[in-house]
């Protein structure tokens, strides 16, 4: 560990001088190709600040490197970042920000208190009342993506050229021989050539070996620990001082930010992402112990612990030119060695993901915090912090509660219990009554999986989510052994999920019976699994074919199950190919062990074309929508025009999907960096924005159906969160919110949504036809206008039943 704190001095003064020299040059050079001139980008902050955040890269980098482009943006961004803050600190904005936070705080710290104005109207009266000084509505301009990148590229080649260390380093009494630290390689993904920069295996060794107790992470990357600011403008929200996107948007893509500041109403967008921003959290402190235990023992590959690379199967050593191999046995060597290190590689990289998580949420053990949000440029709303949020995975989560608790009144309890269930994927089948009396026949187990988590029956483990069921065993606990469980104080999440969300939402837009009834929109004394419906119909054809004597139709009987079908199924309504959906059940397949894995490969083309022919029965109607859909992407991109279309809740939306032309980042030291251009001339993507157009589309209304949740939940008072289509409230709550959730479904789809997209797409792309009749694009755009009129027709589904459906969301 000493070792490397003395390399890592060293480093910097070397990096120091060299910054400086390189900076000298370039202050005396004139720039006069195309060439950025970056002087000016390396006066922002004080020398010693660039090479802190040069280092603190090298630190973090994976043994088995990072990508150029990726590692070049990360540092160019850091500068950036450090770069605002600094301004707001220079130009007193912090004064003024500072005085309006302390009151906004004052008035609304509780993430549910009733006020009768939203946060966003708060902060401006605030701001209103506090005009003197700078205005804090985002007098700043984002970089452009290229300056970011050449001045990160621009690091990256400072690091390569100069950071060195000795070989023998490990072993002092061997000669003292310098070799580089860093290394510009390249590999292949597909057939494009990837730019990679990579540790020497020495530096990785190093700092496995130094065992460092501390990470270093930027702290916009952390849970805040106070409530964000509110979003108040497109410019305007989130962090106190760090510069935060609203929409996150694809690389160098400057047509949303155009988009949004012509917006002149984006309240209700805005008002919903503080809503979720402004739910506060805690860490459940005994199901974290219990993780940290078990990943500093060996991990569990059962409960989703990555085990330490200790358990990584040893690299084989070969030396290639060892006349003794033929030449097959060299082959043979060689993928076992490039498979023994792509093992290694993603063993390390889970196990980092794992320890950043842990480690975060160890320090903030006794905090409480907070998760600002911003969205992308579907709606579709996201936690601003990447590593550690409530949108992880079943461990991350299973570490969460509410920090406000709530009593469980008189159904809270029940509620409690019934999601335990379904967190065990048991019992899908059956009714919400089915899954209580269930959890009452199991209530031994569930107390005993409370109790002794690791030395007990350990029912617990074998659920799908295994860490949020072992959370709710100790609700449960808690609860039953509170003197009056209705006034026990829970903080727990408790989850109601859409029934295949995307295929709800297809069904409302052509209110096609069958398909509402296969997804809960329908009132049903049991819930309806569209996925076991699929896989029964399937089996049926599969049973047939078998029949008539098709092999593979054989081998495939007892193998046919919801598992198998569920993934295609629910992405499909998404998008997904035929070549995606073959992948999606090969993978299932393979997971089960008494399948013949040399009947994979026929098994997932035969599979996939009967989930997709049983699918186009059950959903008439949402074929002829996505049909619809893709075939109006298709004309509009061939006329050259990218496809936008408005939310109903005002948000402008724009495919960002083009034929790449990329502009050439390059540096002396020979590396060239492919940017895509975000010029307004780019043709479209024909095949990327007909295929994207009925996901994205579908993306954005399930994204409106959330927020419209979200503001009506906060006029009543309550706490809500949302994972997409899985919303998260307390126990005492969950049938208020499924109240709210239902309504807001039917106000949502009892808009002529089609109409008006069609309405849209007529006034957008077809106001100005070609004078001449002959002409193709006179052809072409009669063919747009005539298709975007002829709105697919709807079914008799009565929408208002949806209020009437328990398992619409359960």
């Amino acid at each position: 560990r000493e070792l490397l704190a003395d390399q890592r001095a060293h480093w910097q003064k070397i990096l120091l001088q060299a910054f400086r020299d390189s900076k000298m040059i370039l202050a005396n050079t004139s720039t006069k190709d195309y060439r950025l001139n970056l002087y000016p980008y390396l006066c922002l902050l004080k020398d010693g600040e660039y090479i802190d955040i040069m280092i603190q890269s090298v630190a973090t980098l994976p043994p088995s490197g990072e990508s150029l482009k990726i590692l070049a943006r990360d540092l160019g961004s850091r500068v950036y970042t450090k770069y605002s803050v600094r301004q707001k600190h220079q130009n007193q904005m912090l004064d003024k920000l500072s005085a309006i936070y302390n009151k906004y705080t004052r008035v609304l710290a509780k993430d549910t208190k009733e006020c009768e104005n939203l946060p966003r109207e708060q902060w401006c009266k605030l701001e209103t009342e506090q005009r003197s000084g700078p205005s804090l509505q985002g007098g700043e301009s984002h970089w452009p993506y290229i300056v970011t990148l050449e001045l990160g590229t621009y690091m990256v080649d400072l690091m390569v050229k100069n950071l060195k260390i000795n070989s023998d380093i490990l072993n002092p009494a061997h000669d003292r021989k310098l070799i580089p630290v860093l290394y510009h390689m390249y590999a292949f993904r597909s057939t494009r050539q990837i730019g990679f920069i990579k540790p020497h295996p020495i530096l990785s060794q190093m700092q496995q070996e130094a065992m460092e107790t501390k990470l270093t992470f930027d702290s916009y990357v952390m849970p805040m620990l106070c409530p964000p600011v509110p979003w108040t403008s497109v410019r305007f929200g989130a962090y106190l001082l760090t510069p935060t996107k609203l929409m996150r948007t694809v690389e160098g893509a400057m047509q949303h930010d155009v988009l949004l500041e012509k917006c002149q109403n984006l309240h209700p967008v805005l008002d919903s992402l503080n809503q979720l921003g402004n739910c506060a959290w805690k860490i459940n402190k005994p199901v974290l112990d219990i993780i940290i235990s078990i990943f500093n023992d060996r991990g569990s590959e059962k409960l989703d612990i990555p085990p330490p690379l200790t358990e990584a199967p040893r690299i084989p050593h070969f030396n290639p030119h060892d006349p003794n191999y033929t030449a097959s046995e060299k082959a043979l060597m060689k993928r076992q060695v490039m498979s023994a290190k792509k093992k290694y590689s993603e063993m390390h990289s889970l196990r980092m993901d794992a320890l950043y998580k842990l480690s975060i949420a160890h320090h903030m053990r006794d905090e409480i915090f907070w998760f600002p949000h911003n969205m992308d440029f579907r709606g579709r709303t996201y936690p601003c912090p990447p590593y550690f949020n409530h949108l992880g995975s079943d461990v991350t989560r299973a570490t969460l509660l509410f920090a406000e608790g709530k009593p469980l009144g008189a159904k809270g309890l029940d509620w409690l219990k019934i999601h335990l269930v379904n967190l065990t994927g048991l019992k899908k089948r059956s009714s919400l009554q089915g899954r209580l009396e269930y959890a009452d026949t199991i209530m031994e187990d569930i107390l005993d999986s409370a109790d002794n988590p690791l030395k007990g029956k350990k029912w617990w483990m074998n659920a799908d989510e295994p860490w949020q069921a072992l959370s709710c065993c100790m609700e449960i606990a808690n609860a039953v052994r509170a003197p009056d469980s209705t006034q026990f104080i829970s903080h727990f999440p408790v989850h109601q999920d859409g029934s295949c969300n995307g295929l709800q939402h297809y069904a409302a837009l052509g209110r096609d019976v069958i398909g509402a009834t296969s997804v809960n929109l329908m009132p049903c004394e049991v819930p309806q699994d569209v996925y076991s419906g699929v896989a029964q119909q399937v089996e049926e054809l599969r049973a047939r074919d078998a029949k008539s004597g098709l092999k593979i139709a054989q081998v495939l009987e007892g193998f046919i199950s919801r598992k198998v079908v569920k993934q295609t199924v629910m992405t499909v309504v998404y998008g997904v190919t035929r070549y995606g959906g073959r992948l999606q059940i090969e993978k299932r397949l393979k997971e089960i062990d008494e399948f013949p894995k040399e009947h994979v490969w026929d098994a997932s083309h035969y599979l996939v074309r009967l989930v997709f022919s049983g699918l186009k029965e059950m959903f008439t109607g949402t074929r002829e929508i996505q049909d619809w859909l893709t075939e109006s992407a298709r004309l509009i991109s061939k006329s050259g025009h990218t496809v936008e279309w408005v939310t109903p809740l005002g948000l402008p939306i724009i495919q960002p999907y083009h034929r790449t032309r990329n502009q050439v980042v390059s540096h002396v030291w020979g590396c060239s960096l492919p940017v895509h251009c975000s010029k307004a001339v780019l043709r479209p993507d024909t095949v990327k924005q007909k295929n994207a157009f009925p996901p994205n589309f579908i993306h954005s209304l399930d994204s409106t159906h959330m927020m419209l949740t979200a503001l009506h939940c906060y006029s009543a008072g309550l706490t809500f969160v949302s994972v997409h289509d899985c919303f998260w409230t307390h126990a005492l709550t969950v049938d208020t919110m499924n109240k709210v959730c239902r309504e807001q479904f039917v106000a949502l789809h009892s808009q002529p949504i089609l109409q008006e997209l069609s309405n849209f797409l007529l006034r957008k792309y077809c106001t100005s036809l070609p004078s001449e009749a002959r002409n193709k694009k006179y052809q072409e755009c009669r063919r747009l206008m005539l298709l975007l009129a002829k709105v697919p027709q709807t079914g008799d589904f009565d929408l208002q039943r949806v209020k009437e459906s328990t398992y619409f969301f359960s």
